[in-house]
């Protein structure tokens, strides 16, 4: 709780999170609830052959920014929501647009539709680790 008495933490409802202020239930406007909604949906984990779960930001091919070094997974996203991994891969250079446009030209060739950015290997050996690991435990298309 906050000063006023406000709880920090949300309570998912069918009409959106509720917040409670001096004991009594505040329903937020649904727009909220969709934007929590989005936020995690944004995140997804996949499991390496090591039983690792690794984080991803997931992105739709058209609005993935520049990334920097980073694992990703290529996906193909269908209309009914399931995921077929396309790729497995790292992005290696400096420059994040570099990474971008080599990242985009291999989901056009392979026909992805999301990325999967892993930002968190702390260096290349890592990196290369996490790819591995993800290789053996994920079926490529």
């Amino acid at each position: 709780r906050t000063k006023k008495g406000l709880s920090r933490s949300p309570v998912m409802t069918g009409n959106g999170p509720v917040m409670t202020l001096g004991g009594e239930p505040v329903v937020l406007p649904s727009a909220h609830g969709e934007a929590l909604a989005a936020v995690k949906a944004s995140f997804l984990f996949w499991t390496g052959s090591s039983g690792t779960r690794y984080v991803h930001t997931v992105y739709n091919l058209f609005e993935c920014p520049p990334v920097a070094a980073a694992n990703y997974i290529l996906v193909k996203r269908h209309t009914d929501g399931r995921r077929t991994v396309i790729s497995i891969g790292r992005a290696m250079h400096d420059a994040g647009s570099l990474n971008l446009a080599e990242i985009r030209l291999r989901s056009a060739q392979l026909g992805a539709n999301e990325v999967h950015v892993h930002l968190l290997a702390d260096d290349q050996s890592q990196s290369q680790q996490i790819e591995a690991d993800l290789r053996g435990a994920l079926v490529v298309a």
